[in-house]
């Protein structure tokens, strides 16, 4: 059995395909907020409400479990390019959050005012906003990343309101 500690860390640096770099780097810390994110996707990936179906015309539809299982997939995918590897997000992956929202946002109540966040699903959205964030201050240039991570912002905000909205959890607007 493999270790899971190196020791190469121990004095504030960490390994990319890059090379070794300070923990403090500015990729290192969108790294993290990657990372971070993909961890929030698995919470919410293992709540109750995954088994939820999100209907296809003409199929049974796909879980909310199978569409987090998917995202988690391009996470690291995401986390694996920024690290220098040559693994590449497919552009067919920010259309399918497209599509994802479409779908979704057909079943919803239509929104005309902000709304106070509930759920895991909308701590998630927060903290992809956050690793986008981080990820433009690294000086990430890539479309399909910067383009991938703004529209799972948008999926995972929809997502948590659908999920509220199929189990009865009322929306509650915000009023200035």
């Amino acid at each position: 059995m493999n270790k899971i500690y190196t020791k190469t860390g121990d004095r504030g640096t960490t390994g990319t395909f890059h090379g070794r770099m300070a923990k403090s780097d500015q990729l290192a810390t969108a790294l993290g907020a990657v990372d971070e994110l993909n961890s929030w996707i698995g919470l919410c990936r293992n709540s109750p409400l995954t088994p939820l179906f999100i209907k296809e015309r003409g199929t049974k539809g796909v879980s909310l479990g199978d569409e987090l299982k998917r995202i988690q997939n391009n996470l690291l995918t995401i986390g694996s390019q920024l690290a220098g590897s040559e693994k590449r997000i497919k552009t067919s992956e920010t259309a399918h959050l497209e599509k994802l929202i479409d779908r979704l946002t057909r079943e919803l109540p239509k929104l005309s005012n902000f709304i106070y966040p509930t759920g895991y699903l909308q701590v998630a959205r927060s903290v992809c906003r956050r690793a986008e964030r981080e990820v433009v201050a690294a000086g990430i240039k890539e479309k399909n990343i910067l383009k991938y991570l703004n529209r799972l912002s948008d999926a995972l905000f929809t997502m948590g309101r659908w999920v509220n909205f199929k189990t009865g959890m009322k929306e509650e607007m915000w009023k200035a």
